[in-house]
């Protein structure tokens, strides 16, 4: 489908559905606020879907609209004049803008300053240089290493510039290999899957995670450490599986790699500065407890001390991606019309959850997440599925027994990064697709089973922590 075909149908289906009588749609006492969100929604889904448009310029549509259509100062041709029967609540203006300045997207702009001081300073490269060293020579050993490594970093710096970075270091290994080894897919294959299973591990290490803390709060609000506690061990085993998996299936035939990664660390006053940032903020973000300050003002120290030492400059701040913040507030701004305008309840009330097992409702929510998740970017799929989610989480008596709105968002939160099956599913996949070294049907082998064994071990990580109270 070319680009103007899919600009016509992201254009018309929503205009439909805004123009179609509120009597024709099947849900009861609609009224004219929710059932113009409805054509928000249906806009959102298919422009995240068919990407007419970047997709972080879509996030800005939706605001715009949210704001002509249904805030509480709305376009004067669109209130409701005289006895308006049942205009339903408009949604406050201010909590729409609001999106753009959350706490949600200052703890990710923390994050991107980390990972750009470390960048520019060399931390991660020699880090991973030093990191690589103990894995020896041993291409198994050395797969092992270069996914534990693409891990850790990805837990603390976007997966993107991760498998960026990576790829980069893997360059010149990967010239090592005979043209016939199988190995060399092992080694392409291992950057993208390592770094989106590593993403899990911290509430910044991808979108998806900094959506659901929009929905993570009161008696479900999970902390920085409390995050990593559970998640950290699920990516370690799954990282584990991963590397089997690889072996198994692209065995490198190569007795032994040179990894030759160089560079020293800097000692200037600069460097050292960013050394002792990027540890102090990783440490106060794991010991909230003890401190009292939560995530969202740790990572705003990392921001003041390198804007105020000129560590980040005007510059740098253009690298970084503002697309991805606010395509986050685009979704921040959705799951906040969805909730008080009424219509995430309205959904939940409409559809029968309550006849379905809660097991059923979490297999069926994560594996729709998955699927989804495959197709289109992970992000959006967190923007369209967690609002609605989060209402059912605390609607449902059946779920509140087993952790409610905590245990349906984590499952729908792993599951979108869980879903990499193709180029297309996450840009890790695609830059490494790129490198020619791989196949599509390289990906969607090795991505549907790695996707279908983290989905069974998340079930069993819920069920855990079920088990132990935590949920």
């Amino acid at each position: 489908m070319n680009k103007k075909l899919k600009l016509f149908f992201a254009i018309t289906i929503p205009l439909t559905v805004w123009l179609i009588p509120t009597a024709w749609i099947p849900l009861q006492h609609l009224s004219t606020v929710e059932h113009r969100l409805i054509a928000i929604f249906t806009f959102a889904l298919l422009f995240w879907v068919l990407e007419p448009i970047p997709v972080f310029s879509t996030s800005v549509l939706i605001i715009m609209l949210q704001l002509v259509l249904i805030s509480d100062t709305s376009f004067a041709l669109f209130k409701p004049t005289g006895a308006a029967a049942n205009f339903g609540a408009a949604v406050s203006y201010r909590e729409i803008m609001a999106s753009f300045a959350s706490p949600i997207i200052m703890l990710f702009m923390g994050g991107f300053f980390l990972a750009a001081a470390a960048t520019k300073f060399q931390l991660d490269i020699n880090l991973a240089r030093v990191l690589l060293r103990p894995f020896g020579n041993q291409p198994k050993f050395v797969l092992l290493g270069l996914m534990l490594i693409t891990g850790l970093f990805s837990m603390f710096m976007s997966n993107t510039a991760t498998t960026a970075m990576m790829l980069a270091i893997l360059a010149p290994v990967l010239q090592s290999f005979p043209a016939h080894d199988k190995g060399k897919k092992a080694f392409v294959l291992a950057v993208p899957f390592a770094a989106n299973i590593g993403g899990i591990g911290t509430p910044i290490g991808t979108p998806p995670n900094v959506v659901a803390l929009k929905y993570l709060t009161g008696d479900s609000a999970i902390t920085f450490g409390a995050w990593m506690g559970f998640a950290v061990p699920f990516i370690i085993v799954l990282l584990g599986i991963c590397w089997l998996m690889l072996l198994s299936f692209h065995r490198p035939q190569t007795a032994k790699l040179v990894v030759n990664i160089r560079g020293q660390f800097r000692r200037n006053w600069q460097s050292i500065t960013v050394y002792v940032t990027f540890i102090a903020t990783v440490v106060l973000w794991l010991t909230d407890f003890w401190h009292g300050m939560n995530s969202y003002v740790v990572g705003m120290i990392p921001v003041a001390v390198f804007a105020s030492t000129k560590i980040i400059t005007a510059s740098d701040l253009k690298q970084m991606s503002w697309d991805v913040l606010w395509l986050v507030a685009g979704g921040i701004a959705l799951g906040a019309g969805l909730e008080k305008s009424g219509l995430a309840q309205r959904l939940i009330d409409n559809i029968p959850f309550a006849n379905y097992s809660p097991l059923a409702i979490v297999f069926m929510a994560s594996l729709l997440a998955l699927l989804m998740a495959n197709f289109m970017s992970h992000t959006a799929t967190a923007n369209l599925l967690l609002p609605i989610m989060s209402v059912l989480g605390t609607t449902l008596t059946s779920l509140n027994a087993m952790g409610g709105t905590r245990l349906i968002i984590l499952a729908v939160t792993f599951s979108c990064s869980l879903g990499m099956s193709l180029p297309i599913s996450t840009p890790p996949n695609a830059m490494a697709h790129a490198t020619g070294a791989i196949a599509s049907r390289d990906l969607i082998k090795s991505g549907v089973i790695i996707g279908g064994i983290g989905m069974v071990g998340m079930y069993l990580l819920m069920y855990i922590l079920n088990l132990v109270d935590f949920l």
